[in-house]
């Protein structure tokens, strides 16, 4: 599968399907309302607090798959597997948050 990271797409491998996932604006503002962030720095500031619990792994994997055009339900998220499991999905997590919002600056 071909992504481009240009446009914040990353590909994943669930359940031993290869998926694209992307935060797309829709699935941005689905993670605001899932979060109760006020606005996109208070959901970035949420994910640079360092720690994810299993939920905000699930919330943002499932805003990705539907960004990325698949039709899955955090329902079904709650039940896939990924190789490496919690760290796999954490992988998952870092790599579109990454692609998403792009590298940290350096402190100065």
């Amino acid at each position: 599968m071909s992504v481009n990271r240009r446009r914040g797409e990353v590909a994943a491998v669930l359940d031993g399907r290869e998926y694209r996932l992307c935060l797309t604006l829709g699935a941005l503002a689905e993670l605001e309302h899932a979060f109760a962030a006020d606005d996109l720095g208070a959901l970035v500031q949420r994910f640079s607090g360092g720690t994810l619990s299993a939920g905000d792994m699930i919330a943002v994997i499932g805003a990705g798959l539907r960004g990325g055009g698949n039709d899955v339900a955090d329902g079904a998220v709650r039940s896939m597997t990924a190789d490496g499991g919690v760290a796999g999905f954490a992988q998952i997590v870092s790599d579109l948050l990454q692609a998403t919002f792009g590298a940290p600056s350096p402190n100065p």
